[in-house]
């Protein structure tokens, strides 16, 4: 695994499973943030959100159907 110097926004994602639906939206946007399980619902990756990568993790949260994603800080 390698260390990368990009600036981090302490930010993570959280997904409220009771909410999600599975729609697919967030890996279908983000593969690099989500993956689905064996029936489609989001599993979140074990990566950092960089500092340059805010503004799309906002759009990707935004743009669940379901609200069943949120960015908290860590």
């Amino acid at each position: 695994m390698t260390q990368s110097t990009e600036q981090t926004t302490g930010l993570r994602f959280v997904v409220d499973t009771d909410l999600c639906v599975g729609h697919g939206r967030c890996y279908t946007l983000a593969p690099q943030w989500f993956d689905c399980d064996d029936v489609g619902y989001a599993e979140i990756k074990d990566v950092v959100i960089g500092a340059g990568e805010r503004t799309q993790a906002e759009d990707v949260a935004a743009a669940c159907p379901e609200g069943a994603i949120t960015l908290v800080e860590k």
